[in-house]
């Protein structure tokens, strides 16, 4: 590795002072380094061009961000964990000082996760966990949903996730969703409190697109990750497919390690076995 990127959350000073003390460490190893907040996108899109890693100091949801921010690049990211869960990190941020120089000599494997693109208005949108369109207030909402052009059902509920194996264990899973294995392609159609009708789970192959359109007299919001929120108006569509672009993860632990950590963090256990 000859260039990475170092990403920090800006309200974490704790994650700004680790991002210093790594720059300082990969000097030290001969490695040039750059630094920035993740939510400086304009330098995060035209630094991480040439990178060959990018390091995201500080939880899930800062993953998340730089994943969506760095497409098509489609650069190595290493998660760094000063949050709470840290379900789709790497290491904690007390072990990536003792554990990057072996990183850096030896490197490590690269698991790809799918994304998600949902169209609105003829714009396309990205996001690594789910896609949700949900009501905009206590009150249910009518979803008609459509697979592949055929009509599935209107679901009277709180909403709907659409969410890849990575947001599986997320807010679908909260919701009663199943857990699929990181790497899998499969879709996601979870349902949120849905009142009347098909209340279950769906998993759909890799090649399906679903349609979601809002029911006249009816307000919801479409968002992304939980980050990016866009109102929807009365009948209008969204469009949720695989996206062409991935993230990719670099990964220190044993190929089988979702299967030795996923009880350990389901339970909110910091600790892995």
């Amino acid at each position: 590795m000859k260039r990475i990127g170092i990403l920090y959350h800006p309200k974490l000073e704790k994650a700004r002072g680790l991002a210093d003390k790594i720059e300082d460490l990969l000097s030290a190893h001969g490695v040039s380094s750059w630094q920035c907040s993740a939510w400086d996108e304009g330098k995060v899109k035209t630094q991480a061009a040439g990178s060959d890693l990018i390091l995201s100091i500080g939880g899930d949801g800062t993953i998340l961000h730089v994943a969506r921010i760095i497409i098509p690049l489609a650069v190595p990211l290493l998660g760094i964990n000063l949050g709470k869960l840290g379900f789709i990190t790497e290491m904690k941020g007390n072990e990536v000082l003792s554990n990057l120089p072996d990183l850096i000599n030896r490197g490590g494997w690269v698991e790809e996760r799918a994304m998600l693109q949902a169209q609105l208005d003829e714009k396309n949108f990205y996001a690594l966990n789910d896609v949700v369109v949900r009501s905009t207030t206590v009150s249910l909402v009518n979803i008609r949903a459509e697979i592949d052009g055929e009509l599935l059902t209107t679901y009277r509920a709180d909403g709907i996730i659409i969410a890849t194996a990575t947001g599986s264990t997320a807010y679908s899973l909260a919701t009663g969703g199943p857990i699929l294995h990181p790497q899998s392609k499969e879709i996601v159609l979870q349902p949120i409190s849905c009142h009347l009708g098909l209340n279950h789970s769906l998993v759909l192959p890799p090649q399906s697109i679903v349609n979601l359109k809002v029911a006249d007299g009816d307000k919801a919001i479409l968002s992304l990750d939980g980050q990016l929120q866009f109102p929807l108006s009365s009948g209008q569509s969204t469009s949720v497919k695989l996206s062409p672009h991935i993230t990719r993860f670099l990964r220190t632990r044993q190929l089988t390690y979702f299967y030795g950590t996923l009880w350990q963090k389901l339970r909110g256990n910091e600790h892995e076995g």
